[in-house]
């Protein structure tokens, strides 16, 4: 028992300390502690260009580290971005392999390469125009995107630097939409997309650590973009997401964060949105 109490203590701590890479709206390279378990529900709110009101969508996720190097998410989504009201949306799956670490005593360097997938039941918007028209505008949006809109899969890169209170990460990605349930992607959409962002986190408090049940308190801003890779339908965007974060316990987490476009020439659905996250995990869940 009081072997498994220090263990409990070290895995705590050890995440504590690398909390100002936990980003709200990406991934680092690192991962979960092995055989831990977390619980994520991330409700994001939005503007609707398609008609007045907020959008809501709200994604539930089980997480669980594997091994040190393994981890996967299963996601849901539900939210009323297609329709007035909320409906269940489909499931996605998120796997990320870390297999670089290069550790220091108070630094790290990290790389890792992820897969996603999801299969959405959604419809997609009508167009101004016949819709196998390459030139054909769309009525809502061009953006497409593996969070609730549409099938697919991806693919990626993630590196990330951790030096004392600091931490940035860069990830390239790729990914390719497909049909969703119901309904074909119209041709005027792109279904080669590649995505990009680079993240940096400072960990403001505490200012020193003399336990792991002390609230962390870290700062993000994170610019996050994506690029349709179909030359009949090229268009780009990058935004900004600044964000707080507050760590309780070493184990449970409050993300909020304000997203806004910074420039870009693709037509969406929404260029705005705030997210609210509340996350716990459960450490050594194998040996309790």
């Amino acid at each position: 028992m009081q072997k498994l109490l220090t263990l409990l203590v070290f895995v705590c701590t050890a995440s504590a300390a690398q909390a100002q890479e936990l980003y709200v709206n990406s991934e680092p390279a690192s991962n979960m502690a092995t055989n831990s378990l977390g619980i994520r529900l991330t409700n994001k709110f939005f503007n609707m260009k398609h008609e007045s009101g907020t959008g809501m969508r709200f994604e539930p996720e089980v997480m669980f580290g594997f091994t040190k190097r393994l981890m996967v998410h299963v996601l849901g989504y539900a939210s009323n971005n297609m329709q007035r009201d909320v409906r269940f949306e489909g499931a996605g799956v998120y796997a990320k392999y870390r297999f670089l670490s290069n550790d220091d005593v108070h630094s790290h360097f990290r790389m890792a390469a992820y897969v996603k997938g999801s299969l959405i039941d959604n419809p997609y918007y009508p167009v101004m125009g016949e819709e196998h028209d390459h030139t054909a505008k769309p009525y809502s949006n061009e953006e497409l995107d593996l969070e609730g809109m549409s099938s697919g899969v991806g693919g990626g890169i993630i590196a990330t630097q951790l030096v004392h209170k600091f931490a940035v990460s860069a990830t390239l990605g790729y990914n390719r939409f497909m049909k969703n349930m119901k309904d074909e992607i119209p041709l005027f959409f792109s279904r080669n997309v590649a995505n990009y962002s680079l993240s940096a986190g400072y960990l403001l408090l505490p200012v020193q650590y003399k336990s792991y049940e002390q609230t962390n308190l870290n700062l993000y801003v994170e610019l996050l973009g994506k690029s349709n890779m179909d030359q009949y339908r090229a268009g780009y965007y990058v935004d900004v997401a600044p964000a707080i974060q507050f760590i309780f316990n070493s184990t449970t987490r409050l993300d909020l964060s304000y997203r806004t476009q910074l420039f870009g020439d693709m037509a969406r659905n929404t260029d705005r949105s705030f997210l609210v996250r509340i996350e716990h995990n459960i450490f050594n869940v194998r040996n309790r």
